[in-house]
């Protein structure tokens, strides 16, 4: 049987970092063997699912790239065949009618909490002869066994055994005859031939509670693995504090998809030593005999320091078209400068962002208002007037526009005036870019450009003797 898995978040919430690496796990282990990855949309929780929800599950899967080779299914389009199979579980007498009020349930509750026993349904209706009104109200319970065991043959944890006894009757049609959870996903699981669901262990408890279901309708079930949690870095669970934010802001921040993606397979994950692994080396070396059966902490620099690598070893032009993103994001017109993949070589090794990038990139397409007044203070003394004019003279009449001649007139006026480099260039740096901190001096005026860089000295000339007077 050829292996399928499946991603099936629920738009009620934005996608987050926990939810990412569930996919990636699902998309490795498909593509691995061969299989195929499915996407599925649990969006029968009408009241807290939302279209935007729906759009950044979306948008952050193709950003992610973790392509679904089918889908997206969506279950509000399937409660024709959720109604069939609720009725097929009545008809065989798996499943019953409960007319339990909602007071009777609360009090029963009261009444087991106070005696310091296991909150449960008691199965009133399960086996009652009782006359109801046609109309009264009513939800359906699924008929747990009462003998026996479940036994998880748990890909990640090992075998996890459930006696029945501590599952009770659950509800799989609301009043009204809405679906739940738990009958959903066995239908959809079952119908879409899963072989192995991958998802977090916050699910284990209903893991049996599936299977029964599985059980009762002839089907055998899957094969689950369960993911330990992500913990932030003071052991609590994974919060907005730590970085469990819509994965879309990690876009926003400037992260590479490959970068993150890389990071989030070594959370739970490993392979010897190696740290930085291609798409292809995670699809074929990933197995989840290698998954962690404890939970893993969630380090912020650790990917900084991955998106950084990624940076830096990618292409040139692929990363350029996600640093594009950024100058769009914050409304800066690169037509109005040098390319952006001319500019990843000079700035990525400074840079462990590509928001990061944009920030110390703007003054090459964009003209600043204001100096840095460190920078000025230190740079822009009387002292200067003479390097800036003498870098004026010699940069308006040379025609060669590249690294090694502007250099050369660098080091030129450094001889002529007998002063070190740094009295030379560190005021024409501050004077094109607006602060102390840029690429090499001719990196940034060959991509500055001629014009622009002639119209900065002359602008900073006029500055400093302003200030001096």
């Amino acid at each position: 049987m050829a292996t399928r898995t499946r991603f099936a978040p629920s738009p009620t919430g934005y996608l987050h970092i926990g939810g990412v690496r569930t996919a990636l796990y699902a998309y490795l282990y498909a593509k691995k063997y061969g299989g195929e990855f499915i996407l599925r949309v649990e969006d029968t929780d009408r009241e807290r699912s939302t279209d935007e929800a729906v759009e950044v599950i979306l948008e952050g899967m193709s950003w992610l790239g973790l392509a679904a080779d089918e889908g997206p299914f969506y279950q509000t389009k399937r409660f024709d065949r959720y109604n069939e199979v609720i009725q097929a579980l009545l008809d065989q007498g798996s499943a019953y009618k409960c007319y339990c009020t909602r007071e009777r349930l609360d009090a029963l509750r009261e009444q087991q909490m106070a005696a310091k026993q296991k909150p449960r349904y008691d199965g009133l209706c399960r086996d009652s002869d009782c006359q109801h009104e046609d109309d009264a109200p009513y939800v359906i319970r699924f008929k747990n066994p009462i003998d026996g065991d479940v036994v998880i043959d748990d890909q990640i944890k090992g075998q996890v055994v459930i006696n029945n006894r501590e599952l009770d009757d659950l509800i799989i049609a609301r009043t009204g005859g809405v679906p739940t959870y738990n009958l959903t996903v066995v239908v959809d699981d079952l119908d879409m031939g899963m072989t192995h669901v991958i998802r977090g262990d916050d699910h284990l408890n209903n893991t049996p509670r599936q299977i029964n279901i599985f059980n009762a309708l002839g089907a055998a079930p899957p094969l689950y693995a369960h993911l330990a949690m992500i913990l932030g870095d003071d052991g609590k669970k994974l919060s907005k504090r730590h970085g469990a934010v819509s994965v879309l802001l990690y876009k926003d921040e400037g992260f590479l998809p490959e970068a993150l993606l890389n990071y989030l397979v070594r959370l739970g994950w490993s392979h010897g030593d190696q740290e930085i692994f291609s798409m292809a080396e995670m699809i074929e070396k990933f197995d989840l005999k290698d998954v962690n059966k404890s939970a893993s902490t969630f380090n912020p620099e650790k990917l900084l320091w991955m998106n950084q690598q990624y940076m830096m070893s990618m292409a040139p032009e692929v990363v350029a078209q996600h640093l594009q993103y950024q100058f769009d994001l914050a409304g800066v017109d690169v037509a109005a400068g040098p390319a952006l993949e001319d500019l990843v070589v000079v700035q990525r090794e400074r840079c462990k962002t590509l928001k990061d990038m944009l920030a110390v990139s703007r003054y090459f397409y964009e003209d600043f208002n204001e100096y840095d007044e460190k920078a000025a203070k230190k740079n822009f003394k009387e002292a200067a007037i003479g390097p800036l004019e003498a870098l004026l003279d010699a940069y308006a009449v040379l025609e060669d526009w590249q690294k090694e001649p502007i250099h050369g007139v660098v080091m030129a006026v450094s001889e002529k005036l007998d002063l070190k480099m740094g009295k030379v260039a560190q005021p024409l740096r501050v004077a094109v870019s607006g602060t102390s901190m840029s690429p090499g001096i001719d990196d940034t005026l060959v991509l500055l450009g001629k014009a622009r860089t002639l119209q900065r000295i002359e602008r900073a000339i006029a500055f400093t003797k302003a200030k001096i007077a």
